[in-house]
């Protein structure tokens, strides 16, 4: 009998034993799988801004136009587009709002899809959205995917006949110098269908909207086609009809100023804005900072008069205890850098998150300045704020 209950005992023990050991594997295992999970969600998340950014190169055309003014009509630009542009209007807490968009053929191995894009700015907070076709039918539509650092949305329209869709053509925006003609149309304050011309009038600015959270949008266009309230997201064409850009901003109290987003950024992220709702590919320094003057140069004794003064890093950042503030950015792998508008530009065109990038940076050692080249790997930029 005492053998008996000996052995059930140890079997017993032997039973435990066993049970605590798969208890502290599987915590184990879960402590040890869960920076694994992560860390391939964030290479998933990579491999898509990749994909997004090789669909835009494959599938996007580069199209250099010479125009001849005595051979191209307006007009015949205006009845060859002006189906393709939209009225978008979205219900907010406040009231309703007013935008444009046009249609466009996202297209994917053999398969496509009509959508209508926009500005984020327009369907921000939106309750429910509507799209006005030009023939004045209206059809509800959803929110497909958004980049608020972009100010970029992609709209789904519900229940629209086929036939009603006329995409326009996006082309290169890289071909784009100044004094190229550009032809604007939009709804200016719901009045649809209405057309202006202009010239772009500079190329690689920036603005900054409330919903970025301060960050910089990059690589705009400026355009002296006049703008209202009402035109933003609606198409900047070339003299073929054809997108380079996407009307999105005007300057309070300005004559002629306006701004549009490069159909080059249209091109990087459409893909993931169709396919996964947003797109994770804008690159992060972790820096603040000012553009260089020539005043500011002269009291720092800098060398330079052109640049970006570092301000502030941001802690635990990719630039923490590689760049320090009064450093100044002269240059980005060997690209000059004169302000915040080339170096915002140059990192949205030319980098992703986990690119390696060199620095050229002028840095005070001792009382005299020196020129020292840094390698950071750039992060990816925080979520917009909400």
């Amino acid at each position: 009998m005492g053998e008996y209950s000996t052995l059930r005992f140890s079997v017993g023990f032997l039973a435990l034993i066993f049970i605590v050991g798969l208890m502290a594997g599987g915590a184990i295992t879960s402590y040890l799988a869960i920076p694994q999970i992560n860390s391939l969600k964030t290479e998933n998340s990579k491999l898509r801004t990749q994909v997004s950014v090789l669909w835009g190169l494959k599938n996007i055309p580069c199209q250099n136009v010479t125009v001849y003014q005595n051979l191209t009509t307006l007009s015949h630009i205006y009845e060859k587009v002006k189906d393709s542009v939209v009225l978008i209007r979205v219900k907010i807490s406040g009231g309703t709002v007013q935008g444009s968009g046009f249609i466009y053929n996202f297209t994917d191995n053999a398969t496509s899809r009509m959508v209508v894009i926009t500005n984020y700015h327009v369907i921000h907070n939106a309750i429910s959205i509507s799209v006005t076709f030009p023939d004045g039918e209206a059809y509800k539509a959803e929110v497909l995917g958004k980049d608020p650092y972009a100010d970029l949305a992609v709209l789904e329209v519900i229940g629209v006949p086929e036939e009603k869709f006329k995409p326009l053509i996006v082309v290169s925006s890289s071909t784009l110098k100044v004094g190229d003609p550009v032809i604007a149309i939009g709804n200016p304050y719901g009045l649809m269908g209405s057309m202006t011309t202009g010239i772009v009038s500079a190329l690689n600015r920036t603005i900054t909207e409330e919903y970025t959270g301060g960050f910089a949008i990059a690589n705009i266009i400026q355009i002296s086609a006049p703008i209202n309230p009402g035109n933003s997201g609606g198409p900047l064409l070339n003299y073929c009809g054809n997108v380079v850009g996407i009307t999105t901003a005007i300057v309070a109290d300005s004559q002629g100023l306006g701004f549009a987003i490069p159909s080059d950024t249209l091109r990087r992220e459409i893909y993931a804005l169709v396919t996964n709702g947003s797109y994770s590919g804008h690159s992060y320094m972790g820096i603040y900072g000012r553009d260089m003057d020539y005043e500011t140069a002269q009291s720092m004794k800098l060398p330079v008069t052109y640049g970006w003064l570092i301000t502030g890093i941001v802690e635990g950042g990719p630039s923490s205890d590689q760049l320090f503030s009064n450093d100044v950015i002269v240059a980005l792998n060997g690209t000059r850098i004169r302000n915040g508008d080339d170096l915002a530009s140059y990192l949205e065109a030319n980098t992703l998150p986990g690119d390696c990038l060199e620095v050229t940076v002028w840095r005070k050692i001792g009382d005299s300045w020196k020129q020292r080249i840094i390698q950071i790997t750039l992060g990816e930029r925080p979520p917009p704020p909400v």
